[in-house]
């Protein structure tokens, strides 16, 4: 069975992109299966590989399920592990809607059922978090641990704040215009995000930036994208409904990049959650899979280990 990136490879030959040799960096091992569920809606692209306990990480927006070949080929040891793409990002399907976080987190159960998976840790960064989130509030019996990696989540603790910086003026870019602007230029808008969000904008590689340049120009692929941001006033809304009625129970490590949302990651899930570990991944900014993914290995198991 082929990996994701030969599957991406294929398709973005077919449609005329040049895909450059170094992004085999973020290829998944051959131990690793490749499967489309069908659910939700949606055909959800996932790869897996490992026994033992199960976990399943999320990816965000800039990226795709490829950010976590490190850590998924170390948690495989002794780990299930579970990698989708996020609907309409990567290689899984661009439907018309259903990009709020509460649709996707029944994505996440879907896949969990075909995989026969019952319960599973979480592992989430940027936009991932905020399906995370709303996984964990909707399916606790689902959910062992959670974590949580620099980003915030809709409608928690500083939220509005939150919205106020001027950096995140991309929360409310979007539209059929906005889709026009970039189209052909989806590494231009894309390299924004990798060099204002990072500590270190070299960290995060040329062959890393065309790899998932080429998998966002995809047919569909900046559509879903901006569908994704613009879900955020209506995942408010879900996510403020979940706390009127109660709190998160399950044990949360709440990670920040030190240059990046560092300890205000745990502030904001401790307006959410009971059993908060606060963590900051050192010289690091957002991208923690690209700048520091040793230490970022290194806290997650430690947590997933307890």
């Amino acid at each position: 069975m082929r990996t994701l990136v030969s599957l991406a490879v294929s398709c973005l030959v077919l449609l005329g992109f040049a895909v450059p040799s170094s992004a085999q960096s973020l290829v998944f091992p051959p131990s690793f299966a490749v499967r489309d569920v069908v659910t939700n809606g949606a055909t959800i692209h996932v790869r897996s590989a490992g026994t033992g306990p199960a976990v399943v990480l999320l990816h965000g927006y800039g990226e795709t399920g490829d950010m976590w070949v490190p850590l998924a080929v170390e948690l495989a040891r002794d780990h299930k592990v579970i990698v989708p793409d996020l609907r309409g990002l990567g290689l899984s399907s661009k439907p018309a809607g259903g990009f709020d976080k509460k649709t996707q987190a029944g994505d996440v159960r879907g896949v969990m059922n075909a995989m026969g998976v019952e319960k599973a840790d979480v592992v989430a960064h940027d936009i991932g978090n905020m399906v995370a989130f709303q996984f964990a509030a909707r399916y606790p019996e689902r959910i062992a641990r959670l974590v949580l990696i620099d980003a915030p989540v809709p409608g928690v603790g500083p939220w509005e704040e939150v919205l106020k910086n001027p950096l995140l003026w991309h929360f409310r870019f979007g539209g059929p215009d906005m889709e026009r602007l970039v189209a052909g230029r989806e590494r231009i808008y894309l390299d924004r995000f990798w060099n204002e969000f990072s500590a270190s904008p070299a960290r995060f590689s040329e062959g890393a930036r065309q790899h998932y340049a080429a998998l966002y120009a995809l047919p569909g692929a900046m559509h879903s994208g901006f569908a994704q941001f613009a879900a955020f006033d209506q995942d408010a809304i879900d996510n403020r409904a979940f706390l009127a009625r109660g709190r998160l129970k399950l044990p949360i490590l709440a990670l920040g990049g030190e240059k990046s949302f560092g300890p205000m990651m745990a502030t904001v899930m401790r307006a959410a959650g009971d059993n908060v570990t606060e963590g900051v991944v050192p010289d690091s900014g957002h991208w923690i899979m690209e700048e520091n993914p040793q230490a970022t290995i290194k806290l997650v198991r430690g947590f997933l280990a307890r």
